[in-house]
């Protein structure tokens, strides 16, 4: 049998060999994986439409800022809200026009950004005086245009989201009756 040629393949195994030998010293003592699969990737968190909530913001801040002149809250005849937490005596007292009443505003005849801005300095003075109960005379809206309470809504949901009223509802009938409310603060 002649000698064997060494060829180019005999070279390039020798070189794949002493990679190899290479790879596993730089590894050490490693223990091979028991299986074979890939780690699925993590879900991605849904996007956050971000433009949308600014627009959806904006639109809320502008109709409840007062700059439109019309209700936004159907409020029907008698207005009613208590915070959660208030004994149900101190509603009742209330709705009775049992305590007495230390401040009044009136309305009437106002602008929704100027009964706005009375009705927020009215209660920012009545809570720094201590004062507890008031009552507020929005009117009936019958001298309106559309002969409709816009500062009644008005008034329903700014009392709504001041943070210092604990309740509020429509007087009784000597004391304006579905044209004016009753409101208790909180205690100083």
């Amino acid at each position: 049998m002649p000698p064997r040629v060494a060829t180019m393949n005999d070279e390039h195994d020798h070189r794949k060999d002493q990679k190899q030998d290479l790879f596993r010293e730089a590894l050490g003592d490693v223990e091979p994986l028991r299986q074979d699969r890939a780690i699925p990737p993590r879900k991605r968190p849904a996007p956050v439409p971000e433009q949308s909530l600014r627009d959806a913001r904006e639109v809320m801040d502008s109709l409840l800022s007062g700059e439109h002149d019309y209700a936004e809250i159907e409020t029907g005849e008698e207005l009613l809200f208590i915070r959660p937490g208030i004994r149900p005596t101190v509603a009742r007292k209330l709705r009775r026009g049992q305590y007495a009443i230390e401040a009044e505003l009136d309305l009437h005849g106002l602008r929704v950004s100027e009964a706005h801005e009375l009705l927020k300095a009215f209660l920012a003075e009545s809570r720094l005086h201590g004062k507890r109960c008031l009552r507020i005379i929005h009117g009936k809206g019958l001298g309106s245009y559309a002969k409709l309470p816009i500062l009644k809504g008005k008034v329903n949901l700014w009392l709504r989201r001041h943070g210092d009223v604990l309740a509020f509802c429509s007087a009784r009938p000597n004391d304006g009756g579905t044209g004016a409310v009753y409101v208790l603060l909180k205690r100083r």
